[in-house]
């Protein structure tokens, strides 16, 4: 049985080669090889291409370089992106208390000394509606799981539901998977814990168990610590400033979609989505104009509210949080269109950005 980290108390400081068939290629040899009648001679490398490999391989106190996939997995509304958000040190994922509001594979890097975490916020795994829009999401949840090198599976701490075991059940083989009890904050007599700690080894063989919160500084500090033996040894993938892969372009909507959920609260079906139909930059402006896409008349409604008020708030306070995450003037227009049926078309699924 692994070992049980202890809760965190606010009160009480912690211990611590073949190429591939119909691709067009060019006759040219590369420069480290020499063309000698039908053999293929090795030249050796210059000293150039040798101190580039080691600086690849090694931080600058020759500590080898460490980088792997981190998945975040779990059912829907446990907490996943706002971990990821703590984990990089900066929002690139946004949150609600709407089930479902992360969409799509969100990619979070953080680098630490030698080693680079490529954290991979995953949609929250859907078991009650089979609608298309439900399957492209947990296609992205599956597809994820056999790439990553760790995973990080997250309930909420004392609580273990239907949902919960059907997510648990794509675990993969072979692969360390660490229990993640969040919202360690909300437990009142973490005395509890150990018992339901145990019972979670009986369903699952995990590497480690680990009680935390997403908001405590301190616990997401000691988290890159236990996950860094995991990360195999190898170059990085990513710049140290990189903090995300994916496009201004997409955290924009990401955004909107954000106040949308937030603002409108349950009354608002969460198959709403959002297009960018112009991002432009001009100097230090953003010049940007999206479209929210309902299925009824109805939500349309919901989102324009009396006399645009509704409407007018969520484009308000999409844009100020814009300007500060993207540093420049942002001039934002939002419109929305019913499309109905959208989230059970793939056409229109695939059109709108979903793998």
């Amino acid at each position: 049985m692994p070992e049980i980290k202890p809760p965190h108390d606010s009160s009480d400081e912690l211990p611590e080669d073949d190429l591939p068939q119909g691709d067009s290629h060019s006759d040219d040899l590369p420069e480290d090889f020499a063309d000698d009648g039908d053999e293929m001679i090795e030249t050796p490398l210059s000293e150039a291409a040798i101190a580039a490999m080691l600086s690849a391989a090694v931080d600058e106190h020759g500590e080898k370089k460490r980088c792997g996939l981190v998945a975040i997995v779990g059912r829907p509304n446990v907490g996943k992106s706002t971990l990821l958000n703590a984990l990089v040190g900066q929002k690139i994922s946004i949150t609600s208390n709407k089930a479902q509001t992360t969409r799509h594979r969100i990619t979070g890097v953080r680098s630490e000394g030698p080693a680079q975490f490529v954290f991979v916020d995953t949609p929250g795994y859907q078991t009650k509606h089979s609608a298309a829009l439900n399957k492209s999401l947990n296609k992205t949840v599956v597809s994820v799981l056999t790439d990553v090198d760790i995973v990080l599976f997250m309930v909420e701490a004392g609580k273990f539901g239907a949902d919960d075991a059907k997510a648990l059940q794509l675990m993969p083989k072979g692969k360390p998977v660490i229990l993640i009890p969040n919202k360690l904050d909300t437990v009142q007599r973490r005395s509890d814990l150990l018992p339901w700690l145990k019972s979670m080894q009986d369903k699952f063989a995990f590497a480690e168990f680990f009680p935390m919160s997403s908001h405590s500084t301190s616990d997401i500090e000691r988290l890159l610590g236990v996950l860094k033996p995991y990360l195999p040894e190898q170059p990085w993938f990513y710049d140290a400033e990189m903090l995300t892969d994916r496009s201004e372009r997409f955290l924009v909507s990401e955004v909107i979609r954000e106040k949308l959920f937030r603002l409108t609260g349950d009354e608002l079906p969460y198959n709403v989505t959002v297009v960018i139909d112009q991002f432009v930059e001009e100097g230090t402006m953003r010049r940007i104009a999206a479209t929210i896409i309902v299925e009824r008349d109805a939500h349309k409604g919901m989102v324009i509210g009396a006399k645009g008020l509704q409407l007018k708030r969520i484009a308000s306070e999409s844009r100020q949080e814009l300007e500060r995450l993207l540093e420049a003037k942002v001039f934002l227009e939002v419109w929305v269109k019913v499309r109905s049926g959208w989230a059970d078309s793939e056409e229109h699924l695939r059109s709108y950005g979903y793998e």
